[in-house]
């Protein structure tokens, strides 16, 4: 089998990373992908918005399946794209992957179908946005309604803040389109946790839990990015919670789409707020996470390429999906300065280093080749993840790895995994 997957993530080099293991993958392109990618699969220098040329390709090239990694082509119609020219997609339609392009869409499915959630109201005025504020008070939680790569939540602890937030999104256009209209909601308090599911419109498999650390600095605090690391299981999911997650948000939401006319194929993600009520959903994502991604996967002792292409044909119930009984931990490398301003084009040194070590993985998310070099290329750099037969274990293994790999300004976070540890 010949498989394209796009995007340029660590999400994608994982992807690549673990279709490989698969004794139908013979070939695996990616586009645009990275360095680290570039190592293992054949890299194709088309941009992921430009769903013409991977259709062309993909018709070149005889591809039997497509993996669409990021958000953005997904809400783009990329999938219904590739099927209208009788290829093999994953991933859901234009119209089901809504649910994470629009946050007024996801919201107003949930309340439609009794999927617990946080209280919001939905503005399209700043004025009035900002009066609700002063109303409400803080802590409270401001949203950009489209994608806006993962940085369009803010958590305010004051209504200053709040304020800040609104204007940013709605005044200034921080993120552009995404933000002319906005969700205000109410502040929950509680642990995180991702839950990912594959489902093909009827049949629902939740995956192994995992959690992943969204605030840039040691003990949460700073800036929200898009992940500085994550690991797999969480102890907070118990069976019993994943048992309740699974009755009250995921399929409740499969089967509420459906009730729309829309069948959800791909990936389900479920961030969610374990609060003293029980799990609420924060948001939809419609692909696999990415640094969750990393901690999921390794841990996948089941053919991927198989589970895909039983998504794809709707006959999901037909397959058993079995899992190693380890622990993974994944750090992310990030550029000094990330999610805010950061310079590129710094040259990563200490990657052969890592790769010596065992039970060890170093997936690039934000890299560049220059001559023989590699270099940082994005705000993520590198998720640098290990396994083991405990939490414990699979960290000490990750960090000593991290210990091996320098760049210029590299940051990451020191805590990683803390939270389960002082829950066991």
């Amino acid at each position: 089998m010949r498989v394209l997957i796009v995007g340029s993530g660590g999400r994608e080099h994982v992807l690549a990373w673990k279709l490989l293991q698969s004794p139908q993958v013979q070939k695996v392109y990616c586009a645009p992908g990275n360095a680290g990618i570039a190592q293992i699969a054949e890299c194709v220098p088309i941009s992921v918005d430009n769903i013409e040329a991977l259709v062309a390709f993909g018709l070149e090239h005889d591809i039997q399946l497509t993996v669409v990694g990021p958000e953005a082509p997904l809400t783009a119609g990329m999938v219904d794209a590739f099927t209208a020219a009788g290829l093999e997609a994953f991933g859901p339609s234009k119209e089901a992957a809504q649910l994470e392009g629009s946050k007024i869409f996801a919201k107003q499915i949930m309340e439609k179908y009794n999927i617990p959630t946080a209280e919001s109201r939905t503005f399209t005025s700043a004025d009035k946005a900002l009066a609700y504020l002063a109303e409400k008070g803080a802590p409270i939680v401001v949203k950009a309604d489209g994608l806006a790569a993962g940085k369009g939540v803010v958590v305010a602890t004051t209504v200053e803040e709040a304020e800040d937030a609104v204007k940013r999104i709605m005044v200034d256009k921080e993120f552009g389109d995404a933000g002319a209209r906005v969700i205000i909601e109410e502040f929950l308090q509680g642990e995180e946790v991702s839950v990912l599911a594959f489902t093909d419109g009827n049949t629902v498999v939740p995956m192994v839990s995992s959690q992943d650390h969204k605030a840039a600095y040691d003990g949460d605090t700073g800036p929200n990015t898009g992940g500085m690391g994550a690991y797999s299981p969480a102890p907070i999911l118990t069976d019993q919670l994943l048992a309740e997650v699974e009755e009250t948000v995921l399929r409740p939401t499969v089967d509420g789409l459906r009730q729309e006319g829309i069948t959800f194929k791909g990936i389900l993600y479920a961030g969610l707020m374990i609060t003293a009520q029980g799990p609420k959903v924060l948001e939809f994502n419609v692909r696999f996470g990415d640094p969750e991604c990393q901690v999921v996967l390794p841990r996948l002792k089941s053919d991927l390429s198989a589970i895909m292409l039983s998504v794809i044909h709707r006959c999901l119930h037909e397959e058993t999906i079995e899992w190693y009984d380890n622990h993974t931990a994944c750090v992310v490398m990030a550029s000094g300065g990330y999610p805010g301003k950061y310079t590129k084009g710094k040259e990563i040194k200490g990657l052969d280093d890592a790769a010596t070590l065992d039970d060890v993985y170093v997936y690039h998310a934000g890299t560049a080749e220059k001559g023989k070099k590699i270099v940082t290329a994005g705000g993520r750099v590198l998720g640098v993840t290990a396994w083991g037969d405990t939490l414990p274990a699979a960290l000490e293994k990750a960090y000593a790895a991290v210990d091996k790999i320098t760049f210029d300004g590299a940051h990451y976070r020191k805590d990683i995994g803390q939270k389960a540890l002082r829950r066991k």
